[in-house]
């Protein structure tokens, strides 16, 4: 079962373009969807979640129109968003036995039985009767997915799930969404690329409400190989090379900016190649996105 977008466009009160004829086809396993704060990953997760309409375009999960039939979606899809509230007085075993009576489980031994299960499944089994107010963000992050697989979806996104989570609690969500995501469209929506980098084997780049990008991590990669340069330069020359340069990141090395460049050929002497990864395809689509604002 695959998930297709075709022409979706988004436009707020105000001007305000979130969407601009967005198309996407994600098949099952983990699917990456990376972009900044406020590129529009929010508003098309919210959108594929039936949370709210599009101006123009469709979405099907298989068979099934997602804009027309919301109540069959939801019956398939498991949804956590960035910002989510629990009842923090409620241990985790009466959260989760709550949701799952909303999402239809009413007999009260198979409620049991998957909710010991998922418990289980997140790790959080020893901790089932500790009230959720005390939870780590790693711990709540792992009762959110344990309420998105409640009723087996066929869908499941999650909405920048790690940010927020020290790096112990980071690897242990991501192992969890690596097994879930095996035989189940799940969409990853991040502006974090070591996650995507880490699970997904389909990824599309989104900036300014439009995909720039979509394909195998490895085939993005290759197409920029031998076009990404790097060079440290002195605080006070920063600003010179970005206006010389096609600058697609910087950082720090040692306290000095180091930049990295998009460019066909060495920019000069004093660059060096650099073997690119994920995140220099990210950066590079996301200034090209913004290059013709700048302009």
């Amino acid at each position: 079962m695959a998930l297709v977008i075709e022409n979706l466009s988004k436009t707020y009160p105000g001007g305000v373009r979130a969407l601009h004829g967005v198309s996407l086809t994600i098949p099952t396993g983990m699917f990456g969807l990376l972009g900044p704060n406020g590129a529009g990953k929010s508003t098309l997760m919210r959108t594929i979640a039936t949370l709210q309409e599009p101006d123009s375009g469709s979405i099907h999960l298989g068979e099934v129109d997602v804009l027309r039939d919301k109540t069959a979606v939801r019956r398939v899809l498991g949804y956590l968003p960035q910002e989510f509230g629990l009842y923090p007085n409620l241990s985790a075993e009466l959260v989760l036995d709550h949701f799952a009576t909303l999402k239809g489980i009413t007999r009260s031994k198979e409620r049991a039985r998957v909710v010991a299960a998922l418990l289980e499944q997140t790790n959080l089994a020893d901790v089932r009767k500790a009230n959720v107010g005390g939870f780590s963000g790693g711990m709540k992050q792992r009762l959110g997915i344990a309420i998105a697989l409640l009723g087996s979806p066929k869908l499941v996104i999650v909405d920048e799930p790690t940010a927020g989570l020290d790096p112990t609690e980071r690897h242990r969500f991501l192992n969890l969404l690596s097994a879930v995501g095996e035989n189940i469209v799940v969409i990853l929506s991040t502006h974090i690329v070591e996650d995507v980098r880490e699970l997904c084997s389909n990824v599309a780049i989104i900036a300014r409400g439009e995909v720039r990008m979509t394909g195998v991590p490895d085939d993005l990669i290759e197409g920029i190989r031998g076009k990404i340069w790097r060079r440290q330069v002195p605080r006070s020359e920063l600003a010179q090379a970005q206006e010389s340069h096609q600058v697609i990141s910087t950082r720090l090395r040692a306290g000095t900016p180091e930049i990295r460049v998009y460019a066909d050929e060495r920019p000069g002497p004093e660059f060096s190649p650099r073997e690119p990864d994920l995140e220099d395809v990210y950066f590079y689509q996301v200034s090209a996105a913004a290059a013709p604002e700048a302009g």
